[in-house]
């Protein structure tokens, strides 16, 4: 058996990835990850194979003891069926576990949290997304994070160029 570095595994993992929320780790503080199927139609499953959709105005939202998907847009395939009104922004079913559902919906009743998409990505071929518990961030919140991720980046150059 091969030994695999965390740079092939992570190689390995990215190639998965459809699309990442960047913007959510940047607004929020992600206190917590839970992984959730979607409810997809055919027409959503081709266009997310070639990579096309927008998580930044997507949110997540619990009604009647179910988790859905609001905003997200995924465009549809020039080659899309002339049968089919495709909705770009239409609201998506995630399947959860009900246990989940509850503790969700008891920590966004909490002040301050919310449900955030952070990344969605293929795992032995079903589309699953990861959603963050997540408490928006302050401005002073937003510099301190940016002078911590500069100061990592620096640190790493001076390791580089000394060894």
């Amino acid at each position: 058996m091969r030994a695999v570095s965390k740079k092939t595994a992570k190689k390995a993992d990215d190639s998965n990835v459809i699309a990442v929320n960047r913007r959510a780790r940047h607004e929020y503080f992600i206190e917590e990850t839970f992984e959730a199927g979607l409810s997809l139609t055919g027409w959503e499953v081709k266009s997310l194979r070639n990579g096309r959709i927008n998580l930044t105005e997507g949110y997540v939202v619990i009604r009647r003891a179910q988790a859905w998907l609001v905003g997200a847009n995924i465009p549809p395939l020039a080659t899309a069926s002339t049968h089919v009104k495709p909705d770009p922004t239409r609201t998506r079913k995630l399947l959860l576990h009900k246990r989940e559902i509850a503790r969700l919906l008891g920590a966004t009743q909490q002040q301050g949290y919310t449900l955030v998409p952070l990344k969605l990505y293929w795992k032995r071929g079903l589309a699953k997304l990861a959603i963050g518990l997540a408490k928006g961030k302050q401005k002073h919140d937003k510099r301190e994070t940016k002078k911590q991720q500069d100061w990592q980046r620096q640190k790493q150059r001076i390791l580089k160029h000394k060894v």
